[in-house]
């Protein structure tokens, strides 16, 4: 991946569509006015170039985080465009939220599981676009009907005449040709690329031969590399520092204060590092965060015997808990969780003659353009953001840009400016999955059905400036739209207000919710004598059109959604169970559980197998269905659910961020255990098949991993964990 962009600003590419260039396709808008009898384009940065040595460049509006977006991207236009798929290439998109917008967030960003569904469409069209072009250059050259020519793997024919040409030899004729309004997509029984087994992934030969391209890769000529010392405490300011021996470490260039700390920056980074070590460093504790972790989880506990603010309401909940034969009642317990990307955290900026220029790889191309801009006093247009290689994101990639571009103002821009974050400054001072604990009663009748359901949940907002009814929805996903036909639930929420950053990870709210949602409704299984397959069959046999149920959504982000998802989900949890060989008999030690989930509109479910021990277990097996719609690329959906299923596993098993008077205590992957290879399981995944458009798959299936694995320990020894990690007991 190239440290300069191959695609640069309007002025550059509004001469691109000509014949000495090739063929450019970018985003154009019929009713614009025509020019030479041509259509003009929205704007002249573009999805597709076709250049004259036969190449297909697509530019990625979405950063390549290891999910595999670059290669599902270059597969939608690659289809409609009916290339050969070894003449494309993918190189990302500039920061121009005016082109390159995520069309739900509408905003530059990649997030959400959703850039697939984003782009559906939108790329397609762009191939489409470039295909008619094509053609309609060939109709021309060879004075035949457009009607009679075809493409195929990247050769445009005319097969009464016998004539063909490549992509590349009608490129510059075909970037003559007026821009047609309306393409036809296809169909999906014409698909070739779209859903078919082994098509590789464009990024994976050069993240083997070592060439791509990470932030902590880039170089510049004189560059410095910075670390930045932070107070322990979060919130902690700088009291008063003694740079004298820092400066005096060999190669160290400026020590200089910014808003997160001290940045001691240098020839390398030994020497910064030496010189950050060096630093006497008194900090202000006045107004940062002192609590432990003890503290916080007492004062969260308090708040579950008072009722919050109200997510979801159908029915009387407390009258019918009131009136129950029997209830259920359970506390739940989840820690702060760091994201721990492999990759080191890094950032590179340099100052240029008329603006500045960033090396990331976050998320928010658009923030990060737009914030650097503003810290410098700069135009959006002066700022330029190379996109490169992330080695996994999961919430956490975000917002490093704008402390690198402190530091390069701090030394007056004198120097291009590697920040590098360490691994023991990622887990002590970064942000968080916050910390929850949760309180589930749930009432039946006399026969053990379901009467009542109430969910409660404390803990930090991670959206708190547009909530609905005071409800965060991203703190109760996965609770208050769960899959289930029950006549009372009620889901309220405590927003707590601590010192900890906090942020999105991968599974989002599912990732806590979900666990008590689907252990619970094992636990009434257990107590009613039924089956959990067959118990959640029954809650949900409702057909979907006899009560619609309005929620907020985080698939759709800040808008209500109908959620009538009953059928969908229960045909993927009955294909689950029936490859997993639900009922079944399974050895002496050994358990079987299940869970389901529903988000960023895709039905997950999933069935664990563990063999116990005596204070051991062993997951064995994870067997997943999952409905996404349609898997563009069906081995990267398999990939995302296997990694998902690693993660998962990881932060159920081990995954704690733990405070003592608001110091974390965890500083690298001694204390912060992620799953290890002799601990993954077999994982098979079965994809139901969808004519649907593509839904997201990125996160949904972290939800349902851990609370199968729960439930399949629960039916092997009866032992039930309900404060998460495990190793926490």
């Amino acid at each position: 991946m190239p440290e300069t962009p191959l695609l640069g600003r309007r002025s550059i590419l509004r001469g691109a569509a000509v014949a000495t260039t090739g063929l450019v396709i970018g985003l154009y808008v019929p009713e614009r006015g025509r020019a030479a009898g041509r259509s003009e384009p929205l704007a002249p940065n573009a999805f597709l170039r076709i250049s004259p040595e036969n190449e297909v460049t697509v530019v990625a509006k979405h950063v390549e985080w290891g999910q595999g977006i670059h290669t599902t991207l270059a597969m939608m236009i690659a289809e409609e465009l009916d290339a050969d798929w070894g003449q494309v290439r993918v190189v990302p998109a500039p920061a121009d939220p005016d082109l390159y917008a995520n069309l739900i967030f509408e905003a530059q960003v990649t997030a959400g599981s959703n850039s697939v569904r984003n782009s559906w469409e939108q790329y397609r069209r762009a191939g489409a676009t470039g295909r008619a072009m094509l053609v309609a250059a060939a109709a021309q050259r060879w004075n035949v009907p457009a009607a009679e020519i075809t493409v195929d793997q990247g050769v445009v024919r005319h097969s009464r005449t016998g004539r063909k040409a490549t992509f590349g030899e009608l490129a510059g004729a075909a970037a003559t040709q007026p821009v047609p309004t309306d393409v036809p997509l296809k169909d999906i029984g014409r698909f070739r690329l779209i859903g078919t087994q082994g098509v590789h992934r464009l990024d994976t030969p050069s993240k083997l031969d070592g060439s791509a391209r990470f932030a902590i890769d880039v170089t510049q000529p004189g560059m410095l590399t910075a670390l930045v010392a932070r107070s322990p405490r979060f919130g902690g300011r700088v009291a008063s520092v003694d740079r004298a021996a820092a400066l005096r470490v060999p190669g160290v260039r400026h020590v200089v204060q910014i808003p997160t700390g001290i940045a001691v920056v240098a020839d390398t980074f030994w020497a910064a590092k030496k010189g950050r070590d060096a630093l006497d460093v008194r900090w202000d504790d006045t107004g940062a965060e002192t609590r432990s972790t003890t503290d916080l989880v007492t004062e969260y506990r308090a708040l579950l015997d008072r009722r919050g603010d109200i997510a979801r309401k159908d029915g009387d909940a407390e009258r019918a808990l009131a009136g129950a034969a029997h209830t259920i009642t359970a506390d739940f317990e989840y820690p702060y969780l760091a994201h721990a990307p492999l990759e080191p955290v890094a950032v590179a900026v340099r100052r240029t003659r008329d603006g500045v220029e960033v090396w990331t790889g976050e998320g928010s191309v658009q923030g990060a353009q737009e914030g650097a801009a503003e810290l410098l006093g700069l135009t959006r247009e002066q700022v330029t953001v190379h996109s490169v290689y992330a080695g996994g994101s999961f919430g956490r990639k975000d917002g490093t840009t704008l402390e690198a571009v402190e530091i390069l103002r701090a030394i007056g821009g004198s120097a291009p400016v590697k920040l590098v974050w360490t691994r023991e400054d990622d887990l002590r001072h970064s942000f968080y999955r916050p910390m929850y604990v949760h309180r589930m009663t749930v009432g039946l009748d006399r026969r053990g059905d379901i009467t009542a359901w109430h969910h409660r949940i404390v803990g930090q907002s991670i959206f708190p400036w547009e909530p609905v009814n005071g409800v965060d929805w991203v703190s109760v996903d996965g609770a208050g739209n769960i899959p289930y036909d029950i006549p009372n639930i009620l889901v309220d929420l405590h927003t707590t207000q601590t010192g900890v950053p906090i942020n999105t990870l991968r599974g989002t709210a599912g990732a806590h919710t979900v666990y008590s949602v689907e252990t619970m409704l094992d636990d009434v299984a257990a107590r009613t004598g039924r089956d959990p397959l067959a118990l959640r069959r029954q809650l949900m046999s409702r057909d979907p059109n006899t009560k619609q149920i309005e929620i907020l959504s985080i698939a759709e982000a800040d808008r209500p959604t109908v959620f009538a998802e009953f059928p969908r989900q229960r045909r993927t949890l009955e294909l689950a169970a029936r490859r997993a060989g639900w009922g079944s008999r399974l050895g002496r030690g050994r358990g079987r559980g299940l869970a389901v989930h529903y988000g960023f509109l895709t039905s997950v479910a999933m069935v664990a197998e563990v063999t116990a021990h005596r204070e051991t277990f062993r997951v064995d097996r994870v067997v997943c269905a999952v409905d996404c719609g349609i898997a563009v690329n069906p081995d990267i959906v398999r990939s995302q659910i296997e990694g998902s299923v690693a993660w998962g596993l990881s932060i159920m098993l081990d995954g704690a961020i733990t405070l003592d008077r608001g110091v974390v205590q965890q500083s690298g992957f001694h204390d912060y255990r992620v799953l290890r290879m002799d601990q993954m399981p077999k994982v098979e995944v079965h994809i139901m098949p969808s004519s649907a458009p593509p839904k997201g798959v990125g996160q949904v299936a972290v939800a349902t991993v851990a609370p199968a694995v729960a439930n399949a320990l629960f039916a092997a020894t009866g032992r039930r964990v309900r404060r998460l990690p495990f190793s926490a007991g």
